[in-house]
């Protein structure tokens, strides 16, 4: 069971499984309240959502047009199904008004409200901030009631699962219960009452699982993530207050976006393509030249978005590591294609140097250790390689001294990607790389380095002879990733001496 939601979220992309669960918990609220249940009649639920999709659609348009920045209308959607649910829909004049108004605030914050051509805030959380300080104009927040809770919830661990940020949001709902305990306790309420409202009649599994996982303000490494998650969870009890002014749970999101901006400055970058490269049998690198300087560490990833025509269902946003060292001028980004490859790969192999694409939010723990002794294997499979292209190079470029064991397992020889580095790595630092075939040319001899198999528990015992002193970082498919964690896990090695390169599910 568990294998099918993992298949099933792997073949999705974060941005549309998010568009799907939004849209459910719509349809949700739609039959329901034909029953009556929420307070409002179902009519009036459709008609406003439909007013928030295509005013949101609309003026980010006219933004991106205005700002000259390539559209993105999944964000759009998203944005207006969040609105959808946390604004009480009504039929009045005065309440289409107010939906227009979020709408415009809520796109105006991804253009107008930035640093470095970067957004701050969670664009649905400042809309709904804003629009309460007008006259009888608010959020009520409506999603969070006990009817709709079994859906939020089953729908919320599928967003947390798919995008890897269990830490972050765990450490908010317990920060989120335990503060209301506490207040509630020094106020000489009953704790069990509190915690039970917060539960069934709040929003906060609604903010932790949804908005509080935007990755476009908040941070970008678990540590900070989980500071994040921890700072909002302390704001959102509503006893918080500053005199007599008190948090929401908007504004107690919006807090945060502030402080995750401080603690993890954000880019956004347009760079221009300047090569495409074969470096393997079905793998491109593509070379681009940053419009500036990017301070990023080996291994992290960024978020890449290709406008395009005839744009498919995995849209138009991938994340991808980047395969060259900070000590590099330029950014590569290693790609493999497939026969059936989507409409965004398909419009990256016709890039030219005058094609926009977008690259943000520098990402990902998938780095190297501080402790320079710590003794390290890398495990790639096929273009899973190109975060330890970047840490070889890196290594390679500042001379310092590391001892690393590199296993890549390729198809192939001519599935080999990088190779030239990490040959010059073994030459100049002693990294020593085996190459893996699982089908290699049997009219050939193997060259050096080079033996035929998978990267299982007979290849690592016989590469790696104090495997049990080191530590193991993987990267490749899914399927790749865990049948090599099986494979140490058989082998004795701990969980905390293996570090696994997930993509945050966008891809």
């Amino acid at each position: 069971m568990l294998k099918t939601v993992d298949d099933f979220l792997n073949k999705t992309t974060m941005y549309r499984l998010l568009i799907y669960y939004l849209g459910g918990l719509l349809a949700i609220a739609f039959v329901v309240g034909l029953f009556g249940n929420l307070g409002f009649r179902p009519t009036a639920l459709l008609v406003s959502t439909v007013i928030l999709l295509l005013a949101c659609w609309s003026i980010n348009r006219v933004f991106a047009f205005i700002f000259n920045t390539p559209v993105n209308h999944e964000s759009s959607i998203i944005t207006a199904l969040i609105l959808a649910l946390l604004i009480t829909p009504k039929l009045g004049l005065y309440d289409f008004t107010f939906l227009l108004a979020a709408s415009g605030l809520a796109m105006a914050s991804k253009y107008v409200l930035t640093i470095h051509d970067v957004h701050i805030f969670n664009p649905a959380a400042l809309a709904v901030v804003i629009t309460a300080f007008g006259p009888r104009q608010n959020a009520s927040w409506w999603i969070g009631t006990a009817i709709m809770l079994p859906f939020v919830l089953a729908g919320g661990v599928l967003i947390v699962r798919k995008i890897r940020r269990e830490q972050m949001v765990i450490g908010f709902f317990i920060t989120t219960f335990v503060a209301t305990a506490l207040f509630t306790w020094f106020g000489h309420g009953s704790i069990l009452t509190a915690i039970k409202q917060t539960a069934l009649t709040s929003p906060v599994f609604f903010l932790g699982f949804v908005m509080l996982t935007e990755p476009l303000t908040s941070p970008g490494t678990k540590g900070k993530q989980t500071l994040f998650g921890i700072l909002v969870g302390l704001l959102v009890p509503p006893q918080v207050h500053l005199a007599s002014f008190y948090t929401s749970p908007e504004l107690s999101l919006v807090i945060g976006n502030v402080f995750a901006y401080i603690i993890n400055p954000r880019v956004r970058l347009f760079p221009v393509l300047t090569q495409k490269i074969r470096i393997a049998a079905n793998s491109v690198d593509f070379v681009f030249n940053p419009n500036k300087r990017l301070a990023y560490q080996p291994g992290q990833y960024m978020e890449w978005t290709l406008p395009h025509d005839h744009i498919d269902d995995r849209g138009n946003r991938r994340y991808f590591t980047l395969a060259s060292s900070p000590t590099e001028p330029n950014l590569r980004l290693g790609v493999k294609f497939y026969e059936q490859s989507s409409s965004y790969k398909k419009a990256m192999l016709d890039m030219t140097d005058e094609t926009s694409i977008v690259a943000a939010q520098v990402a990902g723990d998938f780095i190297l250790p501080k402790n320079q002794k710590r003794k390290l294997v890398f495990i790639a499979g096929g273009i899973g390689v190109t975060p330890f292209r970047s840490m070889v190079k890196y290594l390679i470029d500042t001379r310092e001294q590391r001892d690393v064991i590199v296993l890549y397992a390729a198809s192939n020889a001519q599935d080999i990607a990088y190779k030239g580095v990490f040959e010059r790595a073994r030459q100049e630092l002693g990294i020593a790389t085996t190459y893996l075939l699982a089908r290699p040319d049997t009219t050939q001899p193997l060259e050096a380095h080079q033996r035929a198999g998978y990267v299982d528990g007979n290849a690592i015992r016989a590469t790696v002879p104090d495997y049990q002193d080191r530590t193991f970082y993987i990267s490749g498919s899914h399927q790749m990733v865990a049948a090599v964690r099986e494979a140490l896990g058989k082998l004795g090695v701990p969980k905390n001496h293996i570090k696994v390169d997930y993509f945050p599910g966008y891809v």
